[in-house]
């Protein structure tokens, strides 16, 4: 009888480490399932549109759209760059630069903000007080200091006549026989005739509109002259470049410098990603 209760204790132990065994062997294969299954259910998310390197939103002018950039934009990605090119309704400054701001905050900091012609005017205004805004880079562009107007630089009354058409709501066209010659003389001539067909018709009135407190006096800043402007005089972007202390790049362009030399442009707006001056 002695004998058997012990043979009796002996497998009752066995059993018992057999099930601590199973136990710890099932506990940890649960806990390495549910570990996967944790790291398989993670929420990915919304991608966000910020990436590492610093992000560009392109700001078209008067007579133009984002397509404008069409010749610079693959230039950026290929740099690694996530670029928005916006689409301004070219109604009034207050909607133009609204419509800058929201591509801003969409696209997150940081950001270069580049504009050309008008565009300069919209940027300036756009990127004042931006946190998200890191450099400002303009493309042949007005930069008005503050209470300033397109009209203290350009008198639309001295463009030559027949130039400007306006339509019945006051917004004007530019001729389009006259459309490669004064804007995108050096531009294949085929290309600008596209430019002129598709161009976005700009308020008159904006003209006169006076520009608040400018960017360009809080952030660092890249100015390309265009030497053979029919549009904005030469000697105008040289006082903007100067009074912003801009690292400043000439070439003998047309007002539509992107067009004819998008490998200069789309190097200039590169450079200031970097803050190369």
């Amino acid at each position: 009888m002695q004998e058997y209760t012990q043979k009796a204790k002996v497998l009752g132990l066995l059993f018992l480490t057999m099930t601590l065994i199973v136990t710890l062997s099932l506990t940890t294969h649960s806990g390495q399932a549910n570990a996967q299954n944790k790291t398989l259910m993670q929420p990915t998310g919304i991608k966000s549109m910020a990436t590492n390197a610093t992000n560009i939103v392109l700001v078209h002018g008067g007579w133009a759209d984002g397509s404008s950039w069409g010749k610079v934009i693959p230039i950026l990605e290929k740099a690694g760059h996530r670029v928005i090119a916006v689409q301004m309704p070219l109604n009034s400054p207050a909607d133009d630069i609204a419509t800058v701001k929201r591509a801003i905050d969409l696209i997150g900091g940081p950001v270069t903000l580049v504009g050309h012609s008008y565009g300069g005017f919209v940027i300036t205004n756009a990127a004042y007080n931006n946190p998200n805004v890191t450099g400002l880079v303009y493309i042949a562009a007005f930069a008005p200091d503050e209470g300033q107007s397109l009209s203290n630089f350009v008198d639309a009354k001295k463009f030559p006549q027949g130039f400007l058409v306006l339509d019945n709501a006051g917004f004007s066209y530019i001729n389009p026989a006259m459309f490669h010659d004064m804007f995108a003389q050096d531009v294949d001539q085929t290309e600008a005739d596209i430019m002129a067909v598709a161009q976005k018709p700009f308020k008159a009135s904006t003209f006169g509109e006076k520009s608040g407190p400018p960017a360009w006096k809080q952030l660092p800043t890249w100015y390309q002259i265009s030497e053979s402007d029919h549009m904005i005089p030469p000697d105008a972007q040289r006082l903007f470049a100067k009074q912003m202390n801009a690292t400043t790049l000439s070439i003998n362009a047309s007002h539509a410098s992107y067009g004819a030399h998008p490998d200069q442009i789309a190097q200039l707006i590169l450079n200031a990603t970097k803050g190369i001056k």
